[in-house]
């Protein structure tokens, strides 16, 4: 997983986009193409759709760098931002272009559908942009199965503070289901990314 990216890097990155310099863009890619194209192949389930989804991500950044306002976060949450808000899109748009084909499935299981991939869409878009020290905590203990105990030691931090960190992470992790991803409209409402 990339490492936090400090806000200065975020904003000189930004200026290179802006300038026009292809350097930038490929140490954009370096660093986030796998971000990017994990969580677009989580909502879409299908290799080709998500390597589709991580081109159009990057092009988007490529022709809009100015979209991207440092003072709403960092550079890798807008990122995952693009990124869910663009697979749940061409998930919506392929689900019911199958759908119209007279594909297997009612409207209601589209929806269905599209609304587990924008939780999903979303829970990612949280780990990615809750800070280090939380993401890093829920790691060890999803991932690596740690209890809280472990993980500060692990983290070389307080149990307390292993503790508080673990919750304030699940915390966040439950909004997923309560809030919509933004761009998760119906179709025709508006245009992706």
């Amino acid at each position: 997983m990339a490492k936090d990216a400090p806000p200065r890097w975020d904003r000189k990155m930004q200026q290179r986009l802006a300038r026009g310099e292809a350097a930038a863009l490929g140490e954009l890619y370096d660093r986030f193409a796998a971000l990017v194209h994990s969580q677009a192949h989580r909502v879409l389930e299908d290799e080709e759709a998500a390597d589709q989804v991580t081109r159009e991500v990057f092009g988007y950044i490529w022709e809009n760098p100015d979209a991207y306002d440092p003072k709403q976060g960092s550079m890798r949450s807008w990122v995952a931002r693009l990124t869910n808000k663009q697979a749940v899109h061409r998930l919506r748009r392929s689900e019911a272009a199958a759908l119209a084909r007279g594909g297997g499935g009612t409207a209601e299981e589209l929806e269905q559908k599209v609304r587990r991939a924008a939780v999903a869409a979303r829970a990612d878009y949280i780990v990615t942009s809750m800070p280090a020290p939380l993401r890093a905590a829920l790691e060890l203990a999803y991932f690596q199965r740690r209890d809280y105990r472990q993980t500060a030691a692990d983290l070389g931090v307080t149990e307390d503070e292993a503790r508080r960190r673990l919750r304030l992470g699940l915390q966040l992790l439950s909004t997923a289901h309560t809030r919509p991803l933004e761009g998760s409209s119906p179709p025709g409402y508006g245009r992706a990314l």
